[in-house]
C-alpha cells in the first residue's frame, strides 16, 4: 500500500483532530488511532492527543 500524498495526510490530520476532540473514552481514542495512524503517523496523532492543533503540527513540518 503506497504512502498517502501530502493533501491526503493533511485531510486525515484534520479529521483525526476533530474526532479526537469528540472522543469520550479510551476505546474511542483507540478506534480513532487505528483508523488514522497509517495516514497520519503515530507521532502526529500523539501530538494531537496532548493538545497540539493540526495547524501547529503542519507549521512545524513546513519549517523543515
Amino acid at each position: 500500500m503506497p504512502a498517502p500524498d501530502i493533501e491526503e495526510q493533511v485531510e486525515a490530520l484534520h479529521a483525526a483532530e476533530k474526532e479526537l476532540k469528540a472522543a469520550q473514552s479510551a476505546d474511542d481514542v483507540r478506534t480513532i488511532w487505528r483508523k488514522y495512524y497509517l495516514a497520519v503517523g503515530h507521532r502526529k496523532l500523539g501530538r494531537l492527543l496532548i493538545g497540539r492543533t493540526a495547524e501547529q503540527i503542519l507549521a512545524g513540518r513546513q519549517k523543515d
